[in-house]
């Protein structure tokens, strides 16, 4: 999960305030995109990708059926979310990421698995909140252990800011859940500031939340237990 926020500037976004003005959620890196997830992305995609195009998607025309819809910011190789997502058929997930060899494995995944509720956007998350999803129209929101950018002058680029989470939670339905994780602890404990500051938002703990049921245990997860990390959980509601 590597978005993040830098300060480059689009030309694509609508929206004039200063989020849109350091719209890019990510830092593109080099990744070798192996001969299947070539595959994946290619004909994947076909199958379950979403362009990108300003204007309020159609979740029902998009998945082609009316249900709840999570997005997920940043899914990484995408395991976890085809994992959350077989398990809760009932849901729609609308998967954002930007790194070629995550989406043609997400895509191989979705495949192989028989997996039909989840859509994929190969493209950066802050231009697919303002301009392709509509207010409230969310049912949750997940970002499971975006970059943390360990060092003080990086921390600028991180990417749960205040901006961010006032857009997230002005697409979120009342009653709607944002749900992030991390393993760096001093990340966990900005993020917790930076929501709790947030007035449309209520925590559902007190402080740090146990980990949901619906998150299972995610190889950065692993990782970062064996190297002796401490995992947060967040949960809030929208009001």
């Amino acid at each position: 999960m590597m978005h993040e926020l830098t300060d480059e500037p689009t030309s694509s976004s609508s929206d004039t305030s200063p989020l849109a003005r350091r719209v890019r959620s990510f830092v593109l890196r080099a990744g070798r995109l192996s001969p299947k997830q070539a595959r994946g992305l290619e004909q994947g995609m076909a199958r379950f990708g979403v362009p990108y195009a300003p204007g309020p998607l159609d979740f029902t025309r998009t998945f082609g059926r009316q249900a709840p819809v999570v997005l997920e910011i940043g899914f990484g190789m995408g395991v976890t979310t085809a994992e959350i997502a077989a398990a809760h058929p009932d849901t729609d997930y609308l998967a954002v990421e930007v790194h070629p060899p995550g989406v043609g494995n997400l895509c191989n995944l979705l495949d192989e698995r028989g997996i039909g509720n989840v859509r994929v956007i190969r493209h950066d998350a802050v231009e697919v909140l303002t301009d392709m999803i509509a207010p409230a129209a969310l049912a949750g929101v997940h970002i499971y252990f975006p970059d943390p950018w360990h060092k003080k002058r990086h921390h600028k680029r991180r990417l749960v800011q205040p901006p961010l989470v006032a857009l997230l939670a002005s697409r979120l339905a009342v009653g709607g859940y944002l749900h992030l994780a991390t393993d760096w602890v001093p990340y966990a404990e900005q993020m917790l500031e930076v929501l709790a500051q947030e007035p449309s938002l209520v925590n559902t703990a007190e402080g740090f939340a146990e980990r949901p049921p619906w998150r299972p245990l995610t190889k950065f997860e692993a990782r970062g237990l064996r190297l002796g990390h401490e995992v947060r959980d967040l949960v809030f509601r929208r009001r």
